[in-house]
């Protein structure tokens, strides 16, 4: 099986994801990325190829990083250690850096036992995917193999922290300054920076979750447990609460009474304001055919057109690339501000949500009341040949009538699982009831027409 799944190799650090495999991907790395244009203009210049490499704060991470960088140097790759930094500060940095390329150890909201190896390119971008191919291709090829003064360097990158805080400040369209900020930092990579860098935008800043051990990452809070943190903001009497998973690429938030205000608001509240400071590119927002119909309802009474791509970050920013869009991302909290960062970047999210709060004399309650979110059922129909889930005529004919019944007020989505015999079922509509109605009805059809 390839090794490279939909964000990077990941997997159980010590079982699937050893520290040899590590050195073997490192390696390649170096032969498929130090092949390029730039690459070979670097080396008529005399200049050795660099690399950005920086990791999440569980346990596995200092051996895996470790092996990587060894991988690196013993390639000819002269190694910037960043430490603990989040996952959009690596890609960062290869790009503020003019680094040929990066890589970033961490499972992002996994739990601790699990680890991954992310590779960025040059200008922090990530590998499409013919380019992760040739990498795993040159896994088992030839490896580089210099000797003497030729082998790269590992230096530790000492200012790496403060080049990415500077830079989330110089974003920002307004100061923080007299808001109360609780922020929840998954025990992970955000931990330090985070604080950090609301504090020196004016927030006044409670903390939860900033306290790594290597063991506790994402370990009941972070953006995929909010409970804490709406019981913080509350407790605290805080303005807004915002959430990162453990390698800070996303954000979600929560308002002064708790409630929590999903990827889907916080995209719906960015593309507005920055339609109105004439930021907005081509007044366009890009999301997933995930995101809620309440933000395509939201985005067309603010005249912004949404672009809709398969799941998943990397198809949003491949659609925002090719189409020169500004503000993309998912409902599970992946903005990415092309702007000021190739990729999703919960920091960078965070500070302009709050950012927005200041700038508009506004609570998040009141602006993301811009969208109202219609209630969403999703089943996942197990033990089904999910190859004619597409195909299937009484299945089509279903959802056919599904959608009729619906119509304007409703949605109708059936996605084939990549790896299991199973199909997600997802209605959307103006009342729960229906929205429930239909998705098991549809359900049951799959169920019957699709049965293995």
């Amino acid at each position: 099986m390839p090794i490279f799944g939909t964000d990077g190799v990941r997997g159980l650090a010590n079982g699937p994801l050893t520290a040899d495999l590590a050195l073997s991907l490192a390696q390649a790395t170096a032969v498929v990325l130090g092949q390029g244009r730039s690459a070979e203009a670097r080396r008529a210049a005399g200049k050795r190829l660099t690399a950005v490499v920086a990791r999440d704060p569980r346990i596995s991470g200092e051996f895996l990083s470790a092996a990587v960088e060894a991988g690196l140097a013993s390639s000819g790759v002269d190694v910037l250690d960043a430490g603990v930094l989040p996952t959009p500060a690596a890609a960062f940095l290869i790009a503020d850096m003019d680094a040929d390329f990066g890589v970033m150890v961490s499972a992002s909201h996994n739990p601790a036992p699990d680890n991954g190896i992310k590779i960025f390119a040059r200008g922090g971008v990530k590998l499409p995917d013919v380019v992760e191919e040739r990498i795993e291709h040159a896994m088992t090829g030839p490896k580089l193999q210099p000797t003497g003064a030729e082998v790269g360097r590992i230096r530790r990158f000492a200012d790496a922290e403060d080049r990415y805080v500077v830079h989330l400040l110089g974003s920002l369209p307004h100061r923080l300054d007299g808001l109360h900020v609780v922020l929840d930092c998954a025990n992970g990579a955000a931990s330090g920076v985070s604080p950090e860098t609301f504090r020196d935008a004016g927030a006044r800043v409670t903390v939860i979750g900033a306290d790594p051990d290597g063991l506790n990452i994402n370990d009941g809070v972070g953006s995929t447990h909010l409970d804490k943190l709406a019981e913080a903001v509350l407790a605290h009497g805080a303005d807004v609460g915002i959430a990162h998973d453990g390698d800070a690429d996303r954000c979600l938030a929560v308002d002064a009474d708790g409630a929590i205000v999903d990827g889907d608001k916080i995209m719906a509240i960015l593309a507005v304001a920055m339609k109105d400071r004439g930021r907005l590119a081509n007044d366009t927002l890009v999301a997933t055919v995930m995101s809620n119909l309440g933000l395509h309802r939201a985005m067309a009474e603010n005249g912004i057109r949404v672009e809709q791509t398969a799941v998943g970050d990397r198809y949003v920013l491949e659609r925002m690339n090719e189409g020169g869009f500004s503000l993309g991302g998912e409902q599970s909290g992946h903005v990415i501000m092309s702007d000021f960062a190739t990729t999703g970047d919960g920091l960078l999210t965070g500070l302009h949500i709050v950012g927005e709060m200041a700038r508009q004399g506004k609570t998040l309650a009141e602006l993301a009341s811009i969208m109202t979110v219609y209630p969403q059922v999703l089943i996942n129909v197990k033990d089904v040949d999910r190859s004619r889930a597409n195909s299937d005529e009484g299945v089509s004919d279903a959802v056919a009538a599904s959608v009729a019944e619906l119509g304007d007020s409703g949605r109708v989505l059936l996605r084939p699982s990549g790896t299991e015999a199973l199909v997600r079922v997802m209605v959307e509509a103006a009342s729960a009831e229906d929205a429930r109605r239909h998705a098991e009805a549809l359900a049951e059809v799959v169920r019957e027409r699709l049965a293995l």
